[in-house]
């Protein structure tokens, strides 16, 4: 692909993104225009093959496919409303993986949605790290001051890792920090604070 075409493709691209609900979008009339597909009926064969490769990956459809509607103008100043899609980035992508990828704009999506796609989730992994990191400092500030006091009322090391035991029991319905490791089959020598996202998701 030459690059000229490369420039122009991913200009047209940014150019197209709009902000629909907070969240970076792409009308499907726009898209269908600049992946050199003529008629809108031909498109929406391709979004309904997007749609079921969305639904069969466990996603759900409307978020990634909400209708929105179109105005167009017609003759005398008439305007008739068509039907339209906000499509996400995943979308996109999903559209570009089932479209004819013999024409060099359905080649460029591919590559384009991709990376950016792979770009958003290492952005959220890395956010989330940054929130277990964190959490994980304040729990260890917390356990530090609740320490200094316990020590400054004479409680020994016996005496904090049984108020310790205790905590756990009451945090975790009865079952301590190895107890919550073997439900979740994480490893024994990491803390248990790392893995904070994972928690609510087993019942006591």
């Amino acid at each position: 692909m030459k690059q000229e075409l490369i420039i122009e493709l991913l200009q047209k691209f940014e150019e197209a993104c709009n902000i629909y609900q907070g969240i970076e979008c792409w009308s499907a009339r726009e898209l269908q225009v600049i992946l050199g597909y003529n008629k809108w009926e031909n498109f929406v064969k391709v979004i309904d093959k997007a749609k079921l490769s969305c639904e069969n990956s466990g996603a759900i459809v409307a978020d990634h496919f909400p209708d929105i509607g179109k105005m167009i103008g017609l003759a005398k100043g008439a305007q008739r409303q068509v039907v339209d899609y906000a499509l996400t980035r995943y979308a996109c992508y999903l559209i570009a993986q089932n479209g004819d990828s013999s024409k060099n704009e359905i080649a460029f999506a591919q590559t384009y949605f991709a990376v950016q796609t792979r770009k958003q989730e290492i952005i959220e992994q890395r956010l989330n790290d940054i929130a277990r990191v964190t959490a994980r400092e304040k729990l260890s500030n917390s356990e530090k001051k609740l320490s200094g006091i316990i020590y400054e009322r004479g409680v020994d090391d016996k005496g904090f890792e049984i108020i310790r035991s205790k905590g756990e029991h009451a945090l975790f319905g009865g079952f301590t920090t190895n107890d919550m490791k073997r439900r979740l089959a994480l490893p024994e020598k990491r803390p248990l604070a790392d893995f904070s996202d994972v928690l609510g998701l087993i019942d006591p």
